[in-house]
């Protein structure tokens, strides 16, 4: 799957050590990770980038799904520091992860948001001293329109609307 998300090169090793009961168990797990085949194991946290955290995390999750029964997995911003193949390949996981299961994602990816089955725009709207956060469904035009203001702005373009259009019907 790694590879898949663009990184062919990664490497992502569990190490599993014995630290005593204590309130969190009995033992101290790291995810260690090296992005390129260096051999040189570090602690995620440390190491990876941000988008090379959110593709870890889609893998992660993407292998749990397939040996635990949920009914609903959530993911927020799965993107970050992603575009082009990458986006597109993690959009071809989310997908496939949906056809057994409700799948949520936020995103502000095209090609993600493209791969989708239902588009709902989230929004905020001032109601007297009151901030209230919306959701809608959007509608097949209503969802082009918004994907192709992902591609290039408020206005899109009519290049952007015919590649958003095709998007959606892939």
């Amino acid at each position: 799957m790694l590879k898949q998300v663009g990184m062919p090169n990664a490497r992502l090793k569990v190490e599993v050590q014995e630290a005593g009961l204590n309130a969190f168990g009995m033992d101290d797990i790291q995810f260690l990770f090296d992005a390129n085949k260096s051999n040189r194991f570090e602690p995620i946290r440390k190491v990876a980038s941000g988008g090379e955290l959110s593709r870890l995390m889609l893998c992660i999750k993407s292998l749990v799904a397939e040996s635990i029964d949920l009914a609903t997995l959530i993911f927020d911003e799965i993107d970050t520091g992603i575009s082009g193949e990458a986006a597109k390949q993690v959009g071809i996981i989310l997908k496939n992860l949906a056809k057994k299961r409700q799948v949520i994602c936020i995103t502000h990816q095209p090609q993600i948001a493209g791969k989708a089955d239902a588009h709902y725009f989230v929004y905020k709207q001032v109601k007297g001293e009151a901030i209230k956060t919306n959701i809608r469904l959007l509608s097949q035009d209503e969802r082009i329109t918004a994907i192709a203001q992902m591609l290039s702005g408020e206005k899109p373009t009519a290049a952007a609307l015919e590649n958003a259009r095709e998007m959606v019907m892939q």
